[in-house]
């Protein structure tokens, strides 16, 4: 989050100087930009896409157990709760 800050304060204040405030050393924000994404960043990337083939086959009305089933059918290993999460991040909703 303190990061993500940096980044979007940068073109107003220097960095140091908003690294300074957040207490943030500014190797540590350099390294963040270069970093690639994380395995499971990456692996929450692909989960959403196929979350969302599976929610628009469904016409938008599958919820998040309903959708978590049909990836374990698929042979997909992840959570219920994971599927909720993502499910609400990217505010998709199933028909109560």
């Amino acid at each position: 989050m303190k990061y993500r800050m940096i980044q979007r304060c940068r073109a107003t204040f220097p960095i140091r100087l908003v690294c300074r405030c957040l207490r943030v050393s500014p190797s540590g924000y350099y390294g963040w930009t270069t970093r690639p994404p994380s395995r499971r960043t990456q692996a929450n990337t692909r989960l959403l896409t196929r979350i969302r083939q599976l929610h628009v086959e469904a016409d938008g009305g599958s919820g998040s157990r309903r959708i978590w089933e049909d990836l374990r059918a698929a042979g997909e290993q992840c959570g219920r709760h994971r599927v909720a999460r993502l499910m609400r991040q990217a505010g998709l909703r199933g028909i109560p």
